[in-house]
């Protein structure tokens, strides 16, 4: 996918964010969870985040029912290793945690701060 061609499509996923997406996005956003400053839709190697936070280098990853489905899991792990393998952390939930625990995620990005701080 050409640069160009890569702003667009993040630019239309920001667009039709789904209902998990958009309440997390309202806690994550500007620097709400100790000033760390995530960006939704965010390109990062080949591949767009959901969210990604570059001083932290953590990416959160929300899926939906789809990610259920074999096909999607290979392809999820194969890019998470690939996003792991360009030194970035990634974090999956489920929309469901999102919409009934989203304290558990702002506590996964707490906990991945501190430990790169010891």
């Amino acid at each position: 996918m050409v640069a160009d061609s890569r702003t667009a499509f993040a630019r239309d996923q920001r667009q039709d964010a789904g209902l998990a997406e958009r309440r997390l996005w309202d806690r994550l956003r500007a620097g709400r969870v100790d000033r760390h400053k995530f960006r939704r839709q965010h390109p990062v190697g080949p591949y767009i985040a959901d969210f990604a936070c570059d001083r932290l280098r953590l990416i959160l990853e929300i899926d939906g029912g789809v990610h259920e489905r074999d096909d999607v899991i290979l392809r999820d792990h194969l890019r998470q290793n690939e996003l792991e393998g360009l030194g970035w952390t990634v974090l999956r939930f489920r929309n469901e945690e999102v919409l009934t625990q989203p304290e558990r995620i702002i506590a996964a990005i707490r906990d991945h701060a501190e430990r790169l701080d010891q």
